[in-house]
């Protein structure tokens, strides 16, 4: 009995440090891979005609305002003013009736000063990797500023290299770790999600649909 559970103990040790040695590799490739596509100065980073930002709910599940959205719409917003972009893709879920990421992010930005006709609306970004996909099949964009939290943006660079975009991204300004602690916990294993979904199972998204030119 005792051999059994020694057995049994060091396959578990052996599985636990293989999973923990796989989401360190998965981080660590997509941290190497994105590091000179990052940008936090708008003086710095190139011109892109489109801007991505990556959706997320307004309102935290407790009713407070989410600053991850929050500090978004004010990138964003400073991108546009700054004439780095030209057009503002906002990609978000829309799976219900009442829950409209992408309608939220278009009346903020509306509200910070970016006329409506310079906004398009992706409401079938449900994941990141359905977001970036949709914009270079659906949208048509090939050379993109994606907009997002630098964690998010290094998982979303990522992605579109390996769908050949040539994509630069804008680093909003980082929600304090207390705050995002459950965040950046869920993104670690969300990068080895990529992985799988990139290299194993070749995962598409929900929807693509027909092609949508911007600014035509």
């Amino acid at each position: 009995m005792k051999k059994k559970l020694k057995k049994l103990g060091i396959v578990i040790a052996i599985l636990v440090i293989a999973n923990v040695l796989v989401i360190l590799f998965c981080n660590w490739k997509i941290e190497q891979k994105c590091k000179t596509s990052l940008y936090s100065n708008v003086i710095e980073i190139p011109i892109n005609k489109v801007g991505l930002v990556l959706g997320t709910s307004k309102w935290l599940r407790d009713g407070r305002p989410n600053l991850y959205f929050k500090y978004r719409i004010d990138a964003a917003a400073a991108l546009y003013k700054a004439g780095k972009i030209k057009y503002i893709l906002v990609s978000g879920d829309n799976s219900f009736e009442n829950y409209n990421e992408p309608r939220e992010m278009h009346n903020e930005l509306v509200k910070k000063g970016v006329p409506s006709e310079f906004i398009v609306l992706d409401y079938a970004g449900f994941r990141t990797l359905d977001s970036v996909v949709r914009c270079k099949k659906v949208f048509g964009q090939q050379k993109v500023t994606i907009i997002s939290q630098p964690f998010h943006n290094k998982r979303a660079l990522y992605i579109a290299s390996k769908y050949g975009m040539k994509a630069v991204a804008f680093n909003a300004q980082d929600v304090n770790l207390y705050t995002g602690f459950k965040t950046q916990m869920r993104e670690k294993l969300a990068r080895v999600k990529v992985f799988i979904d990139l290299y194993l199972i070749n995962k598409q998204p929900k929807f693509l649909g027909d092609k949508i030119e911007i600014g035509a």
